[in-house]
């Protein structure tokens, strides 16, 4: 493996500063974990590029890491499902023409691309015709639907940095290059796993003071995932009287919404503390998402759900729209189904239950997806991946 490629948690190598002068950055990111990523990449290009100058769509983390506003606020551009995105297109094509004029007028010297693809993948073409080289960012998932999409990449989209490295296969296959640069979570796990609080202080400090040992409930972060999944994740490890389960809640939904989808006087909510709550429990269910892969590094085993509407119709459409085999990321990785994925009409209390059981003790079931993991982390690799995605964008700009 390359060294420099290898780097992880130490600081990144300089350019000499006669070589390099200071550039402007245009960024986009449309939601809330696109703007944690992106504020990490702008953290990184200005340790390559000292007087990095910065305009960007986004959110708080990247006002930090900028030293100034969003041009705007990606509260204003996240939307979800097809209805809200007709509600909303005037807001949609206003968004655009303010991410064309701040183009125009900035005259950045790269514009860069964070996930959000719907949006994103609209405004590529237009800094290409300026002239503007355009760095991409967490690939759009163009491998499990609208695949359609390559071609728009690869004609107006510079340089795609992955954080899946399955992905790198996907676009050879497609005469198109991209860049694995590792995944965040890699970095973000390790970094929770580091500033651990004891389990006992952890227990006290949340109010769990049931001995029983703990069934993790991750039902999501969205409110419709959170209808759909909690209700099933709950009675399903009520199956097991002799564990305890506690929710990991989104903070940005409040404890009341949980407490009327749940309808449970026992319910039990940690907010903000997901990876500690995972690490000291003895099995997890989790909502299909990036928590899935998260859950695998932090090593706990787990039953990967996702209830929408139950409709076996909804299902078979899936499976026409999907191009892979598997749904939950440590599958993909591994390229074999390590995790049981339990999808629309097949997530039951009955099946979650039947999957989770082998999961509470010591079986072979319970060894072999521990072992998955392993083989996952290690095709993740220890990439820093801003750092290492900043650092190829600022190189290239030399």
């Amino acid at each position: 493996m390359n060294a420099r490629r290898s780097r992880i948690f130490h600081g990144p190598e300089r350019a000499d500063s006669n070589e390099l002068i200071s550039m402007k950055y245009m960024v986009i990111a449309g939601e809330a974990s696109g703007d944690l990523h992106a504020s990490q990449l702008i953290k990184y290009i200005k340790q390559f590029d000292t007087d990095a100058d910065f305009r960007f769509f986004g959110g708080d983390l990247m006002a930090d890491e900028a030293r100034r506003k969003p041009d705007l606020h990606y509260n204003r551009m996240n939307v979800m499902g097809f209805s809200e995105v007709f509600r909303k297109l005037p807001d949609l094509i206003s968004n655009l023409r303010k991410a064309r004029k701040l183009l125009r007028e900035y005259k950045p010297d790269a514009l860069i691309l964070v996930d959000y693809p719907g949006f994103n993948l609209t405004i590529a073409p237009y800094a290409h015709k300026l002239g503007i080289p355009v760095h991409y960012f967490i690939s759009p998932k163009v491998w499990a639907w609208k695949e359609y999409r390559v071609r728009k990449i690869k004609k107006y989209v510079d340089h795609l940095y992955s954080i899946l490295p399955f992905e790198v296969d996907f676009f050879k296959k497609h005469n198109y290059n991209v860049t694995y640069v590792g995944n965040p979570s890699v970095q973000e796990v390790a970094y929770s796993m580091g500033h651990l609080p004891p389990k006992k202080h952890f227990l006290e400090r949340q109010g769990l003071n049931d001995d029983r040992p703990i069934i993790a409930l991750l039902p999501g972060s969205r409110r419709g995932e959170i209808r759909n999944n909690l209700p099933l994740m709950i009675e399903a490890a009520k199956r097991f009287p002799e564990f305890q389960y506690v929710v990991g809640a989104a903070p940005a939904v409040g404890e009341k919404f949980y407490r009327e989808v749940a309808q449970d006087p026992g319910l039990k909510l940690v907010f903000g503390c997901t990876p500690t709550l995972l690490k000291y429990s003895q099995a997890a269910v989790v909502t299909s998402g990036t928590a899935t892969l998260e859950t695998a590094l932090i090593g706990t085993p787990q039953v990967v759900v996702y209830r929408a509407n139950g409709l076996a119709i909804s299902y078979k459409i899936m499976e026409k729209l999907l191009k892979v085999r598997y749904v939950a990321l440590p599958n993909l990785i591994v390229n074999n189904e390590i995790v049981p994925e339990l999808l629309v009409h097949k997530c039951t209390v009955a099946s979650i239950a039947r999957e989770l059981s082998p999961l509470l003790q010591p079986s072979p079931r319970r060894e072999f997806q521990l072992q998955g993991y392993r083989t996952m982390q290690r095709r993740l690799g220890n990439y820093v991946a801003a750092e290492y995605a900043a650092e190829k964008i600022v190189e290239s700009l030399k």
